[in-house]
């Protein structure tokens, strides 16, 4: 491999104390074709990166997910390193990320920051948080990764030009793995280093927002790959308000005082409770047999070929 076929794709949003120290690690490690896509920066950080010699766009939208979603479009490199430009990740580590993709073993590698985190990477609210993402995505999606958030990550063209992609913010890596399993790309996680933020940069990211936000996108996307968890946490819930709003009503009875209104209310919370476990059951059924046939599809196609 010619380390040119590999595209170092770095987003950048007022990163000027790290990128250039960035691109020439990367640039040491032999990689030459750099594309910064800058999101307006106002502190230098697109002059300095095309002062050290990287192709720089600037960033027709806002937000991380956006840029991603327009820097893919522009790719035409067989293999991608995405690379967040906090300077929280080392370039030498890139080929170690490549190497299952260029061995053909996997379409899509993400760089495992929680086992080899230095001190003071991670909050003790990053960190519990992102335990927490990562706990609810492997039980959504029955897919054990154990870091979906990372921004190291390595791809094949194909498997870029395959994802759906939507969502703006920092949900994108979230999106970018619910993506591959739904899309059954072969992923595999790397260990990787990953160093405290510089205190020259800001970060972008708030813990509680952001973090509800990815959450939200793991629970919405589930829609179409485990349709009976997401119906069933939304029948559970009325489910849970009926047998409550019913215990009152019950004891109350037992005093002789009636609540009629709120009974029918109870009774109301408890159908719509079991209706949304039913929507959750045909739904899977009906995404059961999609797979089935998507599957069946595929194999004769491969058969043909």
């Amino acid at each position: 491999m010619n380390n040119a076929d590999v595209c170092i794709l770095i987003p950048t949003l007022n990163e000027a104390a790290t990128i250039g120290e960035l691109i020439k690690d990367f640039k040491k490690e032999g990689f030459s074709n750099i594309l910064v896509i800058d999101g307006n920066s106002r502190d230098g950080t697109a002059q300095i990166a095309e002062a050290e010699g990287a192709r720089v766009v600037l960033q027709t939208g806002r937000g991380k997910g956006q840029a991603m979603i327009q820097a893919f479009g522009l790719i035409e490199c067989p293999y991608v390193i995405m690379v967040d430009g906090d300077g929280t990740y080392l370039a030498k580590e890139a080929p170690f990320l490549l190497k299952p993709v260029l061995e053909g073993t996997a379409d899509h590698v993400i760089g495992n920051r929680l086992e080899k985190y230095s001190p003071g990477a991670f909050t003790k609210l990053n960190l519990i948080g992102n335990r927490l993402i990562n706990t609810l995505f492997d039980t959504v999606y029955g897919v054990q990764l154990r870091d979906i958030l990372s921004g190291y990550r390595a791809f094949t063209l194909e498997s870029i030009r395959e994802l759906e992609l939507n969502k703006t913010g920092f949900e994108i890596e979230t999106e970018i793995s619910v993506e591959c399993v739904l899309k059954k790309q072969r992923v595999e996680e790397i260990s990787i280093t990953y160093l405290p933020r510089s205190k020259k940069g800001a970060t972008k990211l708030n813990p509680v927002k952001d973090g509800i936000r990815i959450g939200s996108t793991i629970y919405r996307l589930a829609k179409v790959h485990n349709p009976m968890f997401y119906f069933g946490i939304i029948g559970f819930a009325f489910i849970i308000a009926g047998l409550f709003t019913g215990t009152y009503v019950v004891v109350e009875w037992f005093k002789d005082i009636t609540h009629v209104l709120l009974s029918v209310l109870t009774a109301l919370f408890i159908i719509f409770g079991l209706q949304m476990f039913i929507f959750g059951m045909l739904s899977d059924l009906i995404v059961t047999l999609h797979r089935q046939t998507v599957n069946l599809i595929q194999e004769r196609n491969k058969q043909r070929k």
